[in-house]
């Protein structure tokens, strides 16, 4: 009990003797300096600026496989990073560039469709999280199907 109530008041004591010096004389002129430059900079994002932000495929066959190359330029002032890029469901799958996109320079996100199983009017959309203002883009696809023919019950099928 004794231990247990000499170590409190160490600690205690620790505490107080501790906080006595002033943390503002701590901070460094060019310290403050750097900081600043540093948040100055940060104000300067990568734009995604597409070529279309929409593709219509027309009418496609249900089952038909389609896609699209989104094409895209970074008019900002810092290199562009695609962190993802996820469609609204699984029959949309975006492929996308890893590396950097230097400002000025062009990118290309290919979007496939997968129609199976989805019949009529079809309206899908990618997001695309990346290190611009925003942090989002998004771009979207749609086409009409037509669906599979169904056989007719009853009817035999000819060979």
């Amino acid at each position: 009990m004794k231990n247990g109530i000499l170590i409190l008041a160490g600690v205690l004591a620790m505490t107080f003797v501790s906080c006595k010096e002033d943390a503002s004389k701590k901070v460094k002129e060019e310290s403050v300096d750097m900081a600043a430059e540093r948040d100055a900079k940060n104000t300067e994002f990568p734009v995604m600026t597409f070529a279309e932000t929409e593709f219509d495929f027309g009418t496609i066959n249900e089952g038909d496989v389609v896609d699209h190359t989104f094409k895209f330029t970074n008019t900002g002032k810092a290199p562009l990073v695609i962190v993802n890029a996820k469609g609204s469901c699984g029959c949309t799958v975006p492929s996308y560039s890893k590396d950097p996109i230097a400002p000025g320079e062009t990118g290309e996100l290919l979007v496939k469709f997968n129609s199976n199983g989805k019949p009529n009017q079809q309206n899908k959309q990618v997001t695309i999280t990346a290190n611009t203002e925003a942090g989002k883009e998004i771009i979207k696809i749609k086409a009409l199907v037509t669906p599979k023919a169904k056989p007719v019950s009853g009817t035999p099928v000819s060979e």
